[in-house]
């Protein structure tokens, strides 16, 4: 992502614009005994169209927003939301991104990553742990939840996000198109860059 004040904005409007949706509204919806969770699919957008770190950032900011205002303790979120984020980011960094329906399997592996490692950072955190079979159901809920909304929440997020990162998606594309000329076999990866 072009680091703007712009940029900035945009990314953190839609953060505090997801923890208020799923705090007032989406919590309170519950489909096949569970709820969609909009926290991870906005962290793996951002992520997904802006890269790496633009994704760390958001997720971090996102945990701890949403630590805040539930009051849960402070830093689990923020700490799997972080992971979360840098790993989409990574992915959509060393891949093309243009396939239509690549948000549905990001969207479901976002969802159960965070899902299972929150799970995980919360039973370590407590005092008196408890664990039951139903947080596997749970998990599976949410994550099928989460893939059957993917596609808008992606769509809305590029949209909100495409001015900023217009010069830098062509950008990425012509470099991938570029054809890099062939020496002789034993000379290859040697060439001069321009």
């Amino acid at each position: 992502m072009i680091r703007t004040p712009g940029a900035f904005i945009r990314s953190g409007l839609l953060v505090l614009l997801a923890v208020i949706l799923q705090i007032s509204g989406f919590d309170q919806l519950h489909i096949l005994g569970g709820t969609p969770d909009l926290i991870p699919l906005v962290v793996a957008a951002v992520a997904f169209y802006s890269g790496s770190m633009a994704g760390a950032i958001a997720g971090f900011c996102t945990g701890l927003l949403l630590d805040l205002a539930i009051g849960t303790n402070i830093g689990a979120s923020s700490l799997v939301l972080t992971a979360v984020g840098y790993g989409v980011g990574r992915f959509s960094d060393q891949r093309d991104i243009s396939h239509g329906l690549l948000p549905i399997p990001v969207a479901a592996a976002a969802t159960a990553g965070f899902l299972v490692a929150f799970a995980t950072v919360s039973f370590m955190l407590e005092t008196a742990p408890q664990m039951s079979a139903l947080v596997l159901r749970d998990i599976v809920i949410v994550t099928m939840l989460n893939v059957a909304v993917a596609l808008p929440v992606f769509g809305l997020i590029r949209r909100v996000l495409r001015p900023v990162l217009a010069a830098e998606l062509l950008d990425r594309r012509r470099r991938r198109r570029e054809v890099q000329p062939a020496g002789p076999i034993g000379l290859r990866g040697l060439e001069v860059k321009r």
